[in-house]
């Protein structure tokens, strides 16, 4: 059963590394460019028409990558897996219109904002929806009702506040994956970690699911997850996916992710959190994204209440470059910070199976 994993991995590693040049040449010819703010860093001028809507090819990828796994080891694909795709693949689109509407129209604001609310809270309420649908002979359903950290805990909040909550965590992490996709590989590689830590999450939630009963090593820890293998099959499909991704969007980029990318990442990420029952944890696992969104969450409420900015310019990777870092050392050390974040988490994560023995 774990060869579904390594083998989606490999493949959608396989897949980008060399899809995404393809696509390059595809994106170039017809001339679909970055723009790039006059008022960022001057050196980011340089990457002005470098070709975006580069999400196309780990969203394509992930999808492949996650049904040959299945065909080679002869395993169905489950509920879980399929939504957690779906909602990815549904906000790539709306950001791909965003991105389309943006480039090729030449508008540069892309999709209106009231349409492209419409369009990602149409995706996260369906969703939200059918994550409460569809239990197995357990009684679990992909999503449970329930707010959860390392499993489920405290009462139950009821469908319509679920549903509520699910649309601000896809919201939330779609636009802090957004914020922090303005340097080269940042988000990219920042994605990486965190798919590489839901893959070890999932594999864990397997060993350790209540269904297994007799041979769990902890009976008192033991997970109500309704899909975990199959959610550790679609993180390592993206994992894999990301890094052949990050192969060509890494300093200098040839590619940009764009909105088609970021909005399918933050949506999947959010996805992943919800059918694993580790919503809050996700806080912690998606550090860099919640730090970077909280940098502009500061400066805006500042310059509104008091008129002075906190930082240079945020988003906070911009406040580093225009003391003087270059870009490349942003990156890396605000890999760094990432990967501090998801060892955290892991280990809280762990700590907590370990407590209930």
């Amino acid at each position: 059963m774990m060869k579904q994993i390594l083998f989606a991995g490999v493949i959608g590693l396989f897949l980008t590394l060399i899809g995404t040049p393809l696509l390059i040449k595809l994106l170039a010819r017809k001339g679909y460019g970055q723009y790039i703010r006059d008022d960022g860093p001057r050196e980011h001028a340089s990457k002005r028409g470098t070709p975006t809507m580069g999400g196309i090819a780990f969203i394509l990828a992930t999808v492949a990558a996650y049904f040959l796994s299945k065909v080679i080891t002869g395993y169905t694909p489950t509920y879980s897996g399929l939504l957690v795709l779906g909602l990815m693949v549904g906000m790539g689109m709306v950001g791909f219109l965003d991105d389309y509407i943006k480039i090729v129209k030449r508008r540069s604001l892309g999709l209106r904002a009231k349409a492209k609310m419409a369009g990602q809270l149409i995706v996260g309420i369906a969703f939200a929806v059918l994550s409460l649908q569809f239990a197995d002979s357990r009684g679990q359903t992909p999503a449970s009702t329930k707010l959860s950290f390392i499993t489920d805990f405290g009462w139950t909040i009821g469908p319509v506040l679920f549903v509520v909550w699910a649309l601000f965590m896809i919201l939330a992490m779609s636009n802090g994956v957004n914020l922090t996709d303005g340097l080269d590989g940042l988000a990219t590689g920042a994605s990486v970690l965190v798919f590489g830590a839901y893959t070890f999450i999932g594999v864990w939630q397997f060993q350790e699911s209540c269904a297994n009963g007799e041979t769990l090593t902890n009976p008192g820890a033991c997970y109500e997850v309704r899909d975990p293998l199959d959610l550790a099959v679609v993180a390592s499909a993206l994992m894999g996916a990301c890094l052949g991704f990050l192969w060509w969007n890494t300093s200098p980029a040839k590619i940009f992710m764009g909105d088609t990318g970021s909005l399918a990442l933050g949506g999947v990420l959010a996805g992943l959190a919800i059918c694993s029952r580790t919503e809050l944890l996700l806080a912690i696992l998606g550090g860099l994204f919640v730090l970077i969104t909280m940098s502009v969450v500061i400066q805006v409420g500042s310059f509104r209440l008091t008129g002075k900015r906190v930082f240079r310019m945020a988003p906070l990777q911009h406040h580093f470059e225009l003391k003087g870092w270059s870009e490349v050392l942003v990156v890396v050390r605000f890999w760094i910070i990432q990967g501090i974040c998801v060892i955290v988490g892991l280990g809280l994560f762990y700590a907590g199976w370990a407590a209930d023995k």
